[in-house]
């Protein structure tokens, strides 16, 4: 029989663990010993009032910042927002996201970019390579961002807004130092042969490191050979959970946050932001081949998990996941247009069964996908269930899509 903690736990912890012991059949082997799958999950249930403000309701389960989990492709969303606001605050005539933009390189390890045959008009730019972490989280469209932002800066602008719990120290599937990731490409922004913007090879003399080593695990792999110790995080990023829910809120109710809090965006930055987050790559014109190599729930674990069935297009996930390490994590609200739905959900899971990383055996599909689809399912069911005293207006959010 499936036994309750509740009593011991505090409101919010209990409440989501309400919702998953009706679902034992879903959950009954994560309330045995969640901390063995390092579940940890937000939920914010939104009411609105008369003029359509939104009044939140927050619950956590077993949400602990000092829990390390690699937030992997989830640090691309902050990318996205930071690069918008730079563009918006450097304020130069013929300067905006649809820019061609030209990463340079400088030292040895790094890369140049002078065309991106995937993007319309064959030039990269801030937009293109947004679309692309949004669409499908592409790596080399968030190190770009990474890049054009500076470490430093990156981190700064992060801890300046609230997002104390929150390192980033390298790109995404490239083998670089840490020393190196330091170092960031020259960027410059051309239109019509004039340049625009011109950004030198910048360094981070500042660096965000935990106040102790991060060290997890039973051994990794390297170089095809299995090492019996600890793998080392301590240089990797980090996004703790309440910082990536709280992210949501600047994105779709920067309102309700201090001004201090929110990102410099413009109203077409939002635009774009609700068009991609929850856009499918069917529905996409460029890069073209989205519409062939992905499935609807390709990047959205939540309700769909990694189903190949098509999605309801009157349900909505604007999101951003992420999966590295054997961790599993996505971080999405929720809409469903017909019923008048929505809702903020955060989580991650850890689905490295034997502890050992980089041997590429980890439970995704087994534990991970079912675990994510089952999560959203039974808050989903929860909000069709619960008594609202309004429906909200949810026409902010509705978007025109390629296709």
């Amino acid at each position: 029989m499936l036994t309750s903690t509740l009593s011991a736990q505090p409101l919010s912890d209990a409440f989501l663990e309400k919702i998953l012991l009706k679902n034992p059949e879903w959950f009954s082997e994560i309330l045995k010993n969640p901390n063995a799958r390092g579940v940890q999950i937000m939920y914010t249930k939104i009411d609105r009032t008369r003029r359509n403000e939104p009044r939140f309701t927050t619950y956590r389960y077993n949400v602990d910042k000092n829990k390390y989990f690699y937030p992997a492709s989830t640090v691309k969303l902050p990318a996205v927002l930071l690069a918008f606001e730079k563009l918006n605050q450097l304020n130069k005539p013929g300067l905006d996201k649809f820019t061609p933009m030209y990463t340079e390189a400088a030292r040895p390890e790094q890369t140049a970019v002078t065309a991106d045959p995937s993007a319309e008009n064959g030039l990269p730019s801030v937009a293109h390579y947004a679309r692309k972490v949004l669409l499908v989280s592409d790596n080399d469209a968030f190190n770009r961002l990474y890049e054009f932002i500076g470490q430093e800066e990156f981190n700064e602008k992060l801890r300046k807004k609230g997002y104390l719990d929150t390192r980033i120290r390298h790109r995404l599937e490239l083998p670089m130092s840490a020393e190196n990731n330091r170092y960031t490409n020259p960027v410059r922004f051309e239109k019509n042969g004039k340049v625009i913007y011109q950004q030198p090879l910048a360094y981070a003399d500042k660096v965000e490191t935990p106040s102790s080593p991060i060290r997890l695990g039973k051994g990794y792999v390297k170089d095809g050979q299995l090492v019996n110790e600890p793998f080392d995080f301590t240089e990797k990023n980090y996004f703790a959970l309440e910082d990536q829910h709280k992210l949501l809120k600047a994105i779709f109710f920067p309102e309700t946050l201090e001004p201090s809090e929110r990102f410099d965006l413009k109203p077409d930055d939002y635009k774009f932001l609700y068009r991609y987050m929850s856009q499918l790559p069917m529905e996409t014109s460029y890069p073209e081949n989205y519409s062939e190599d992905y499935n609807d729930s390709y990047v959205k674990f939540f309700i769909f998990g990694n189903s190949k069935k098509r999605m309801p297009r009157h349900i909505r996930v604007f999101n951003k996941v992420g999966d590295a390490y054997g961790y599993l994590l996505d971080n999405a609200y929720i809409v469903d247009f017909e019923r008048g739905i929505e809702f903020m959900l955060t989580a991650v899971i850890d689905c490295n069964e034997n502890q050992i990383y980089n041997d590429d055996t980890y439970a995704y599909d087994s534990v991970g996908f079912p675990f994510m689809a089952n999560l959203g399912e039974a808050i989903f069911e929860y909000e069709m269930n619960r008594k609202k005293r309004r429906r909200p207006d949810l026409s902010r959010y509705e978007v025109e899509y390629d296709k």
